[in-house]
């Protein structure tokens, strides 16, 4: 009975093991990108486009980069500012040599598609009149999320954070401030001008001036820790004719792939 039960196991196990090593192998040939949530509309489109296979984490950049810290198993950071990859090269976490600056943006002040409101963005502008009596102001949050810290620098430079800082609606990340202005539950919101052109429950009232903040850069690089042989293969392919057609479609600008960055 015992050598029965014993041959049995073995004949289940042979079976069982060739179907787990397929399942690891089917696993390893998906990329895992971690990206900056305002890069969605425009990844998953080249992501079509060119036959990638990756699985992809969109969030805003603070959360992504802790959780590579932590040892999250992603391939690939794209980050939609410098100092959020500049935290992960100083921990080692960035495979040398990888590293450059891929996109541009600009900031936008956004309402609901209809509205009929208008702002010149300077100094002195009643930004908070706008907001009426008791609306808020949707923001990414503005110690952590790459566009939260855009809008503070570009309100603080033109003179109006005093008279909005107390009425912000601070969200996990740009995406989730578009959809507020997108919803209804806020009147304007400060997003990245893609983010506008993908959802057309709202529109651009007017742009930031970029002096009034540091340059909006989404910076690319394979993470130390990966060991999927496609890593580089794939940054390659973001700066491809057809990937860098539909970054601009998007409103990306596109940058130089001599923009080392490290």
């Amino acid at each position: 009975m015992l050598r029965r039960r014993f041959f049995a196991f073995m004949l289940v196990a042979g079976l069982a093991l060739p179907q787990a090593v397929q399942a690891q192998q089917t696993g390893a040939q998906d990329l895992l990108i971690f990206a900056a949530a305002s890069l969605k509309n425009a990844l998953e489109e080249i992501h079509g486009a060119e036959n990638v296979a990756a699985k992809v984490s969109f969030a805003a950049s603070s959360a992504l980069a802790k959780q590579v810290e932590a040892g999250a198993p992603a391939d690939i950071f794209i980050s939609a500012d410098i100092p959020w990859m500049d935290y992960l090269d100083e921990r080692k976490l960035v495979r040398p040599g990888t590293r450059s600056s891929l996109l541009g943006n600009k900031l936008s002040l956004v309402a609901a598609a209809d509205s009929k409101l208008a702002i010149d963005l300077k100094p002195g502008a009643d930004l908070a009149a706008l907001l009426g009596k008791d609306g808020r102001l949707a923001v990414g949050q503005v110690e952590s999320v790459p566009a939260g810290k855009y809008a503070k620098a570009a309100l603080t430079e033109l003179k109006l954070w005093p008279s909005v800082e107390s009425r912000l609606a601070q969200a996990d990340s740009v995406r989730a401030a578009l959809a507020l202005v997108a919803r209804g539950e806020t009147p304007l919101g400060i997003v990245y001008r893609t983010d506008a052109a993908a959802d057309a429950k709202v529109k651009v009232i007017a742009d930031f001036p970029e002096n009034t903040h540091p340059p909006i850069i989404y910076p690319a690089a394979a993470l130390a820790a990966s060991k999927h042989p496609g890593a580089e293969a794939y940054l390659a392919k973001l700066r491809s004719a057809k990937a860098t057609a539909i970054f601009v479609k998007h409103g990306f600008t596109v940058l130089p792939a001599a923009a080392k960055i490290n």
